[in-house]
């Protein structure tokens, strides 16, 4: 059964670092672009981050020298360390795989907040 595993949410203070991690169940998984998304209450979900299968990353302007998305040497877990975090940071972050099929994991909960 094809799955994401999100793990490493939380809560965090403004200013402060999560890291986001998202494993994939299947070494098919390799050959996606994989990626995170967002989605705070109230708004649509929204692209955070995406990595290809060769490494290149995308950010969104809102993220932009505070995220870092990468993989690991196996393709299989990509991660999402967020530094400088803010308030409208605070959302339910979805990890995602796109190829010929598209996979959403179940979400996790990040909250910045004093």
């Amino acid at each position: 059964q094809v799955q994401l595993a999100e793990s490493g949410g939380g809560l965090v203070q403004p200013g402060g670092s999560l890291r986001l991690s998202c494993v994939a169940s299947t070494s098919i998984f390799s050959l996606y672009t994989m990626g995170w998304y967002r989605q705070a209450p109230g708004k649509q979900r929204e692209l955070v981050a995406t990595i290809t299968r060769d490494g290149i990353t995308n950010y969104a302007d809102s993220v932009k020298g505070r995220f870092t998305i990468s993989r690991n040497s196996a393709k299989t877990t990509v991660f999402l360390q967020m530094d400088s975090l803010k308030p409208e940071d605070t959302a339910v972050y979805y990890c995602n795989g796109k190829w010929y099929s598209e996979y959403w994991g179940q979400g996790i909960q990040v909250t910045v907040s004093s």
